[in-house]
Protein backbone atom coordinates (compact mmCIF):
# COMPACT_ATOMS: atom_id res chain seq x y z
CA UNK A 1 0.00 0.00 0.00
CA UNK A 2 1.34 3.41 -0.63
CA UNK A 3 0.19 6.05 1.87
CA UNK A 4 0.48 8.62 -0.28
CA UNK A 5 -0.01 8.92 -3.95
CA UNK A 6 1.68 11.25 -6.10
CA UNK A 7 -0.92 12.38 -9.45
CA UNK A 8 -0.14 14.37 -12.13
CA UNK A 9 -2.51 15.63 -14.74
CA UNK A 10 -2.01 17.75 -18.11
CA UNK A 11 -4.73 20.44 -19.14
CA UNK A 12 -3.74 21.58 -22.55
CA UNK A 13 -5.49 22.79 -26.15
CA UNK A 14 -5.32 19.33 -28.09
CA UNK A 15 -4.49 19.56 -31.74
CA UNK A 16 -6.91 18.57 -33.65
CA UNK A 17 -7.14 15.01 -35.69
CA UNK A 18 -3.20 14.76 -34.94
CA UNK A 19 -2.07 11.96 -32.52
CA UNK A 20 1.75 11.95 -33.66
CA UNK A 21 1.39 15.85 -33.04
CA UNK A 22 -0.59 15.19 -29.64
CA UNK A 23 1.76 12.49 -28.20
CA UNK A 24 4.85 14.61 -29.32
CA UNK A 25 3.03 17.41 -26.59
CA UNK A 26 2.15 15.34 -23.82
CA UNK A 27 5.63 13.66 -24.44
CA UNK A 28 7.19 16.43 -23.52
CA UNK A 29 4.93 16.57 -19.90
CA UNK A 30 5.93 13.56 -18.99
CA UNK A 31 10.10 13.88 -19.17
CA UNK A 32 9.96 15.56 -15.47
CA UNK A 33 7.01 14.49 -14.21
CA UNK A 34 7.51 12.26 -11.01
CA UNK A 35 4.53 10.37 -10.75
CA UNK A 36 2.59 7.84 -9.79
CA UNK A 37 -0.36 8.13 -11.71
CA UNK A 38 -0.49 10.49 -14.94
CA UNK A 39 -3.91 11.42 -16.56
CA UNK A 40 -4.77 12.76 -20.34
CA UNK A 41 -7.85 14.70 -21.36
CA UNK A 42 -10.53 12.57 -23.33
CA UNK A 43 -9.10 11.59 -26.88
CA UNK A 44 -6.22 13.58 -25.97
CA UNK A 45 -4.66 12.13 -29.63
CA UNK A 46 -7.53 13.94 -31.39
CA UNK A 47 -9.57 15.75 -29.63
CA UNK A 48 -13.26 15.05 -29.50
CA UNK A 49 -14.20 14.53 -33.01
CA UNK A 50 -16.43 12.28 -34.87
CA UNK A 51 -14.83 12.25 -37.87
CA UNK A 52 -11.60 10.25 -37.20
CA UNK A 53 -10.75 7.09 -35.27
CA UNK A 54 -7.44 5.39 -34.78
CA UNK A 55 -7.28 1.73 -36.59
CA UNK A 56 -4.82 -0.62 -35.55
CA UNK A 57 -2.06 -0.79 -34.38
CA UNK A 58 -3.37 2.19 -32.63
CA UNK A 59 -0.64 4.42 -32.18
CA UNK A 60 -1.42 5.92 -29.53
CA UNK A 61 -2.16 2.90 -27.19
CA UNK A 62 1.59 1.78 -28.22
CA UNK A 63 2.58 5.90 -26.91
CA UNK A 64 0.60 4.80 -23.66
CA UNK A 65 2.82 1.23 -23.16
CA UNK A 66 6.23 3.25 -24.15
CA UNK A 67 5.90 6.12 -21.73
CA UNK A 68 4.91 3.63 -18.82
CA UNK A 69 7.41 1.52 -19.58
CA UNK A 70 9.70 4.90 -19.76
CA UNK A 71 8.80 6.53 -17.18
CA UNK A 72 7.48 3.45 -14.51
CA UNK A 73 4.10 5.42 -13.95
CA UNK A 74 0.73 4.29 -14.70
CA UNK A 75 -1.66 6.43 -17.25
CA UNK A 76 -5.23 7.02 -18.44
CA UNK A 77 -6.58 8.87 -20.88
CA UNK A 78 -8.89 8.07 -23.77
CA UNK A 79 -8.24 7.30 -27.41
CA UNK A 80 -11.08 7.49 -30.61
CA UNK A 81 -10.64 3.66 -31.14
CA UNK A 82 -11.65 2.06 -34.30
CA UNK A 83 -12.09 -1.86 -34.02
CA UNK A 84 -13.71 -3.43 -37.02
CA UNK A 85 -16.70 -2.13 -37.85
CA UNK A 86 -17.09 -0.47 -34.37
CA UNK A 87 -15.63 2.53 -32.95
CA UNK A 88 -15.54 3.52 -28.78
CA UNK A 89 -14.81 6.22 -27.07
CA UNK A 90 -12.06 4.03 -24.78
CA UNK A 91 -10.40 4.66 -21.76
CA UNK A 92 -6.88 2.97 -21.32
CA UNK A 93 -5.92 2.29 -17.81
CA UNK A 94 -1.70 1.56 -18.83
CA UNK A 95 -0.03 0.01 -15.94
CA UNK A 96 3.76 0.72 -15.26
CA UNK A 97 5.01 -3.05 -16.97
CA UNK A 98 3.00 -2.32 -19.94
CA UNK A 99 -0.30 -4.09 -19.15
CA UNK A 100 -3.41 -2.54 -19.58
CA UNK A 101 -7.78 -2.32 -19.51
CA UNK A 102 -10.22 -0.52 -21.23
CA UNK A 103 -13.27 1.47 -20.32
CA UNK A 104 -15.50 2.38 -23.34
CA UNK A 105 -17.60 5.15 -22.48
CA UNK A 106 -21.01 4.32 -21.68
CA UNK A 107 -22.53 7.58 -21.87
CA UNK A 108 -22.37 8.71 -24.95
CA UNK A 109 -22.94 12.65 -25.49
CA UNK A 110 -26.31 12.62 -27.86
CA UNK A 111 -26.25 16.76 -28.09
CA UNK A 112 -23.92 16.41 -29.99
CA UNK A 113 -24.46 13.31 -31.75
CA UNK A 114 -21.50 11.30 -30.37
CA UNK A 115 -23.96 7.65 -30.67
CA UNK A 116 -23.69 8.39 -34.34
CA UNK A 117 -20.23 7.68 -34.42
CA UNK A 118 -19.69 5.30 -31.39
CA UNK A 119 -20.74 2.63 -29.82
CA UNK A 120 -21.51 2.59 -26.04
CA UNK A 121 -19.53 0.33 -23.38
CA UNK A 122 -21.47 -1.34 -21.04
CA UNK A 123 -19.29 -2.36 -18.09
CA UNK A 124 -17.46 -0.56 -15.63
CA UNK A 125 -13.74 -0.98 -15.09
CA UNK A 126 -12.55 -0.81 -11.41
CA UNK A 127 -8.87 -1.15 -11.02
CA UNK A 128 -6.57 -1.65 -8.43
CA UNK A 129 -2.63 0.06 -8.46
CA UNK A 130 -0.18 0.40 -5.38
CA UNK A 131 -2.88 -0.93 -2.90
CA UNK A 132 -5.46 1.76 -4.18
CA UNK A 133 -8.63 0.93 -5.82
CA UNK A 134 -9.35 3.32 -8.97
CA UNK A 135 -13.00 3.91 -10.90
CA UNK A 136 -11.97 5.97 -14.32
CA UNK A 137 -15.15 7.02 -16.27
CA UNK A 138 -15.41 10.03 -18.80
CA UNK A 139 -17.16 13.32 -18.98
CA UNK A 140 -20.47 12.39 -20.08
CA UNK A 141 -21.02 9.99 -17.36
CA UNK A 142 -20.42 12.68 -15.02
CA UNK A 143 -24.27 13.51 -15.28
CA UNK A 144 -24.77 9.90 -14.05
CA UNK A 145 -24.86 8.92 -10.70
CA UNK A 146 -25.92 5.45 -10.68
CA UNK A 147 -23.03 5.14 -12.63
CA UNK A 148 -20.66 6.75 -10.84
CA UNK A 149 -21.76 5.27 -7.88
CA UNK A 150 -19.42 3.95 -4.98
CA UNK A 151 -20.81 0.32 -4.00
CA UNK A 152 -18.94 -2.47 -2.45
CA UNK A 153 -15.88 -3.01 -2.98
CA UNK A 154 -15.27 0.53 -1.84
CA UNK A 155 -13.28 2.34 -4.72
CA UNK A 156 -10.99 5.26 -3.31
CA UNK A 157 -10.56 7.50 -6.22
CA UNK A 158 -12.59 8.51 -9.21
CA UNK A 159 -11.78 9.69 -12.40
CA UNK A 160 -13.73 11.53 -15.00
CA UNK A 161 -11.13 12.91 -18.14
CA UNK A 162 -13.23 15.03 -20.44
CA UNK A 163 -14.07 17.62 -22.96
CA UNK A 164 -16.32 19.58 -21.24
CA UNK A 165 -17.15 22.83 -23.05
CA UNK A 166 -16.89 26.08 -21.39
CA UNK A 167 -20.63 27.13 -21.73
CA UNK A 168 -21.11 24.47 -18.92
CA UNK A 169 -18.52 24.68 -16.97
CA UNK A 170 -20.78 25.64 -14.21
CA UNK A 171 -22.40 22.05 -14.25
CA UNK A 172 -18.93 20.47 -14.33
CA UNK A 173 -17.52 21.82 -11.06
CA UNK A 174 -20.24 21.43 -9.11
CA UNK A 175 -21.02 17.70 -10.37
CA UNK A 176 -17.92 16.97 -9.51
CA UNK A 177 -17.90 18.36 -5.98
CA UNK A 178 -21.15 16.43 -5.78
CA UNK A 179 -19.71 13.11 -6.71
CA UNK A 180 -16.94 13.74 -4.09
CA UNK A 181 -19.52 14.25 -1.29
CA UNK A 182 -21.86 11.59 -2.04
CA UNK A 183 -19.10 8.75 -3.07
CA UNK A 184 -16.87 9.62 -0.30
CA UNK A 185 -14.41 9.18 -2.42
CA UNK A 186 -11.44 11.67 -4.37
CA UNK A 187 -12.66 13.11 -7.47
CA UNK A 188 -10.03 14.00 -10.21
CA UNK A 189 -11.96 15.95 -12.81
CA UNK A 190 -9.18 16.61 -16.20
CA UNK A 191 -10.47 18.69 -19.10
CA UNK A 192 -9.41 20.35 -22.11
CA UNK A 193 -8.36 24.04 -23.05
CA UNK A 194 -8.77 26.17 -26.47
CA UNK A 195 -10.91 25.45 -29.08
CA UNK A 196 -11.56 22.43 -31.49
CA UNK A 197 -12.27 21.52 -35.02
CA UNK A 198 -15.81 22.29 -34.24
CA UNK A 199 -15.15 26.01 -32.96
CA UNK A 200 -16.42 25.06 -29.27
CA UNK A 201 -14.60 26.40 -26.42
CA UNK A 202 -13.13 24.84 -23.23
CA UNK A 203 -12.53 26.67 -20.39
CA UNK A 204 -10.16 23.59 -18.37
CA UNK A 205 -11.57 23.55 -14.43
CA UNK A 206 -9.59 20.38 -13.77
CA UNK A 207 -9.42 19.96 -10.85
CA UNK A 208 -9.30 17.39 -7.70
CA UNK A 209 -11.56 17.65 -4.75
CA UNK A 210 -11.73 15.56 -1.55
CA UNK A 211 -13.59 13.29 0.34
CA UNK A 212 -15.43 16.02 1.98
CA UNK A 213 -15.86 18.46 -1.21
CA UNK A 214 -12.97 20.34 -0.36
CA UNK A 215 -11.08 21.57 -3.46
CA UNK A 216 -7.35 20.52 -2.57
CA UNK A 217 -6.22 21.58 -6.46
CA UNK A 218 -7.67 24.17 -9.09
CA UNK A 219 -6.08 24.55 -12.77
CA UNK A 220 -8.58 26.93 -13.81
CA UNK A 221 -7.71 27.76 -17.75
CA UNK A 222 -4.66 27.61 -17.22
CA UNK A 223 -2.19 25.42 -19.65
CA UNK A 224 0.35 23.13 -17.98
CA UNK A 225 1.19 19.88 -15.99
CA UNK A 226 -0.80 20.02 -12.27
CA UNK A 227 0.37 18.06 -9.17
CA UNK A 228 -0.88 16.36 -5.89
CA UNK A 229 -0.77 14.33 -3.65
CA UNK A 230 -3.49 12.35 -1.96
CA UNK A 231 -3.60 10.42 1.24
CA UNK A 232 -5.07 7.32 1.75
CA UNK A 233 -4.86 7.42 5.71
CA UNK A 234 -7.01 10.74 5.82
CA UNK A 235 -9.53 9.09 3.50
CA UNK A 236 -10.04 6.32 5.35
CA UNK A 237 -10.03 8.06 8.93
CA UNK A 238 -12.81 9.74 7.26
CA UNK A 239 -14.94 6.86 6.20
CA UNK A 240 -14.27 5.35 9.62
CA UNK A 241 -15.55 8.53 11.83
CA UNK A 242 -19.00 8.47 8.96
CA UNK A 243 -19.57 5.31 7.52
CA UNK A 244 -21.85 6.67 5.60
CA UNK A 245 -21.36 4.36 2.24
CA UNK A 246 -22.46 1.28 4.51
CA UNK A 247 -26.20 2.82 4.07
CA UNK A 248 -26.23 2.97 0.26
CA UNK A 249 -28.70 1.83 -1.96
CA UNK A 250 -27.75 -1.34 -4.00
CA UNK A 251 -28.21 -0.48 -7.73
CA UNK A 252 -28.38 -3.44 -10.40
CA UNK A 253 -26.49 -1.81 -13.34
Amino acid sequence: MKKDLNISFVQEDLIWEDPKANQDLFSDYLKEAKSDLFILPEMFSTGFTRDFTETAPHSSLLWLKEQALGHQTALYGSIAWQEDDRAYNRGIWMNPQGDYKVYDKKHLFSYGNEQLTFSAGTNILQTEYVGWKFRPLICYDLRFPVWSRNTAPFYDVLIYIASWPEARRDAWKTLLKARAIENQAYVIGVNRIGKDGYNLSYSGDSCVIDFKGNVLLDAQSEKGRFNTSLSHEELQAFRSKYPFLQDGDKFKL
